[in-house]
């Protein structure tokens, strides 16, 4: 299983957010370019990028970030927040990241997700972003009428090669992720998953791997200490 650090970009700052509220924002670091050097130094073979004011917004407002934290590691990144366009796909491929997150667009605008994953294969992935089951959009402000598995499902018929899936509540809290639902969306589909939300221990980390998910996304926890890095890494049995 892959351990995935997270950046969460806000007004070009890392910051972490509880449950996804942005009027509760703790600031990690003023600098973010020097957070990723950190984590590769650290054992990252990949990172998470979040542009948080960008989901807000639909679009991208931290890409100078994004481009300098992409040329100045070596490992590859994965790039959320505002990307509703196949433009901004083609943008950001063309500063280096690996792999493109669609949230709200895949419950909003079905076709543009299905051509991005065509076009883009496994450069795409779907955020399936879920309070109570029920799937949150536009930086997690707006609750869809649609539950995690039935947009997971839709998508791979859509031709969907991954998900990212973040348990809103759990998200910034430290209590732990959410396995049932983690375990769930296992069941119903048969593409790699990568679990967010709640992740404070090496347990954690243990425990869904055992589940079977691709990858694991740390945030909070290796910031605050909760979680070493490194000592993770050395845990949990790394995919080629």
């Amino acid at each position: 299983m892959e351990i995935i650090p997270a950046i969460d970009l806000r007004n070009g700052k890392c910051v972490r957010l509880y449950q996804g509220d942005y009027e509760k924002e703790t600031v990690f670091s003023d600098d973010p370019i020097s957070m990723a050097r950190r984590w590769q130094s650290e054992g990252a073979k990949r990172l998470h990028l979040v542009d948080l004011d960008g989901a807000a917004r639909g679009e991208l407002c931290n890409l100078d970030a994004i481009e300098k934290i992409a040329t100045a590691v070596d490992i590859p990144v994965q790039v959320g927040g505002g990307i509703r366009s196949l433009e901004t796909i083609e943008q950001l491929m063309e500063l280096g990241v690996g792999r493109a997150i669609l949230g709200t667009v895949a419950v909003e605008n079905a076709d543009l997700a299905e051509e991005a994953c065509q076009r883009f294969g496994e450069q795409i992935i779907i955020g399936v972003d879920a309070r109570d089951g029920w799937v949150a959009t536009r930086g997690w402000l707006q609750q869809s009428g649609t539950t995690a598995v039935e947009l997971a499902v839709r998508m791979v018929g859509l031709g969907a090669r991954r998900f990212i899936y973040t348990d809103i509540s759990r998200d910034g809290t430290l209590t732990g992720p959410n396995f049932k639902a983690v375990a769930e969306l296992l069941s119903q589909v048969s593409v790699p998953i990568i679990a967010a939300g709640g992740i404070s221990s090496i347990e954690h980390l243990t425990r869904l791997a055992e589940l079977g998910v691709e990858g694991a996304i740390v945030g909070r926890a290796i910031y605050t200490g909760d979680v070493n890095l490194e000592e993770a890494m050395k845990s949990i049995t790394q995919k080629p």
